[in-house]
């Protein structure tokens, strides 16, 4: 849930009014729990609201009027619960004990709907092994880990007897001829229909390669006809194995699943796509392996939890190349929560302190770094470390920006005060300025003075400020499911994303998109890093 901005003083307006009493302290300061909330943030949170109910204190005296009947008890009991809710989550011992519950919820939540699914494969008296897999892939998809489905399992089968049922060895077939595999072999359904219009097609029959624009039309294909685009990819590779003669076993490859696990590919590279568990009690399983830390170097690095969203937008004001909207699957990732700033940047590399601007101290962003200058700070971050450091994805940074819930701003749907980012307000001299907003900065600002301006993980100054180096090259979007996608590296421009200082507001949309050669350098480009989880 996110604070709105500002907040209605309509409470008909606002139905999260009522989570000031939510037994979960998160919800009670309208927080998501994977917000990685700062102090700043949780402080804010609970000054807003505290006012808000302030301010309904008169209608205590109204007992007739609609919205005094709506409140009720919360005129009396409002500041309590928010307080309550501010100081243990202030508290770094009483939060972890807060955090476990709520993971302890989750899992006993997920156990609950597996001892049904258990029940349910042992119902004929017996376990075979094909129910058994799909009740551990059942699981999986819970958030359960092995070791937990494993004990559930043999503690049900002891407690009512049940027995496995034996397992039959399969026949063994040989396999025919690769150029004779290909067939129809399930009797009309989508995936079958689709190998058959792919056979039909000849595309490749002489070891040549399929072009992106032949992949893309098959999969639009298959995708009329009921695939997703993952499955339409599956089949695709099938056929092109088989074409290639490389298949080694025929009659196993038809008989494959269409959900088995699809294929990313990026141009000419296929690459294997990760299965991503996005359950509730999976993801709140990372938190517990993947705990926020400091680096050596001082920076503060933030989890920020596997999820899925729409890469892109449609919106009134986005630009063409941020079409067409494409769903992306990301596995989890450590972000740094702000900007790299000069004393960071300049324990590797102190003869950049020359480079300064007149107004920068310490905390500044580091401008003046081109795409080569950033990556060789992350690498020479590796080494000190021992962890894997890089640039972030375009995908990645727009996904640590935005969540899951389409923003357009990380904090939310609207830029009405200076409270959210550093952008070309009032104090500036540009044309495209802002008149009528003071964000208190006329050039750069130290990182994190804008607590507000939170995105959904708590990643802070996405929006404003410097321009941030991405790793990929500007490639148009996919228009298709993508997982973990790595654009190609040998474009000619490097994305730069969430705009600067020196930007007008609408430039600091979550999905709008920039890009420079990577030589280029500028009072206002800068960087922040990822980590990847191990």
């Amino acid at each position: 849930m996110a604070l709105p901005n500002p907040i209605p003083d309509n409470p008909l307006r606002w139905p999260d009014w009522k989570c000031y009493n939510s037994p979960n302290l998160y919800e009670r300061l309208c927080i998501d729990f994977t917000a990685n909330a700062s102090t700043e943030l949780i402080e804010d949170h609970y000054r807003q609201l505290l006012v808000w109910w302030q301010k309904k204190l008169p209608l205590k005296n109204q007992p007739s009027n609609p919205i005094a009947q709506l409140l009720r008890q919360g005129l009396d009991e409002a500041a309590v619960f928010l307080s309550e809710a501010r100081t243990k989550l202030l508290n770094p011992v009483e939060r972890r004990r807060i955090d476990g519950e709520l993971l302890g919820q989750l899992r006993d939540v997920a156990m609950k709907e597996f001892h049904k699914l258990l029940t349910f494969s042992l119902s004929d008296g017996r376990l075979t092994h094909e129910s058994e897999e799909k009740l551990h892939a059942a699981g999986e998809k819970l958030g359960l880990a092995r070791d937990e489905r494993d004990v559930a399992v043999e503690a049900e089968l002891q407690r009512t007897g049940i027995q496995r049922a034996v397992v039959q060895p399969a026949p063994i077939v040989a396999a025919p001829a690769a150029a004779q595999t290909f067939a129809v072999v399930g009797g009309g359904g989508p995936a079958d229909e689709f190998r058959r219009l792919l056979k039909m097609s000849r595309l490749c029959l002489d070891g040549e390669d399929m072009s992106d624009d032949h992949r893309d039309a098959m999969c639009n294909l298959g995708e009329s006809l009921g695939l997703t685009g993952g499955q339409a990819e599956d089949l695709i590779d099938e056929y092109l194995e088989v074409m290639a003669g490389t298949l080694a076993a025929a009659t196993a490859t038809a008989a494959r699943a269409v959900t088995a696990a699809p294929v990313q590919r990026l141009g000419t590279t296929a690459v294997p796509k990760t299965v991503i568990n996005l359950s509730p009690a999976a993801r709140f399983a990372e938190r517990q392996k993947f705990q926020n830390y400091i680096s050596e170097s001082g920076i503060e690095m933030f989890l920020v939890p596997s999820g899925k969203f729409q890469m892109g937008s449609v919106a009134p004001g986005a630009l063409g190349n941020e079409e067409p909207v494409t769903p992306v699957i990301l596995s989890c990732f450590y972000m740094a929560r702000f900007p790299i700033t000069n004393a960071q940047y300049e324990r590797y590399a102190p003869a950049h302190r020359s480079k300064r601007m007149p107004w920068a101290n310490d905390s500044h962003p580091v401008v003046f770094v081109n795409h080569a200058e950033a990556a060789a700070f992350c690498a020479w971050l590796s080494a000190l470390e021992g962890r894997k450091y890089r640039l972030p994805t375009e995908a990645e940074w727009e996904y640590a920006a935005r969540g899951e819930d389409e923003r357009v701003f990380p904090w939310g749907s609207g830029l009405t005060d200076g409270a959210h980012a550093n952008f070309a307000d009032s104090r500036t001299s540009f044309i495209w300025r802002e008149p009528s907003i003071d964000d208190g900065f006329a050039e750069s600002s130290p990182v994190g003075n804008y607590p507000r301006g939170a995105s959904p993980f708590g990643i802070e100054d996405m929006a404003g400020n410097v321009f941030e180096w991405c790793l990929d090259t500007l490639e148009p979007y996919k228009g298709r499911e993508q997982v973990n996608p790595r654009a190609n590296k040998e474009g000619q421009r490097r994305i730069l994303r969430g705009g600067s200082w020196k930007c007008r507001a609408a430039s600091l949309r979550t999905t709008a998109r920039n890009s420079n050669i990577p030589t280029a350098f500028a009072n206002d480009i800068g960087f922040r890093i990822v980590c990847e989880c191990e």
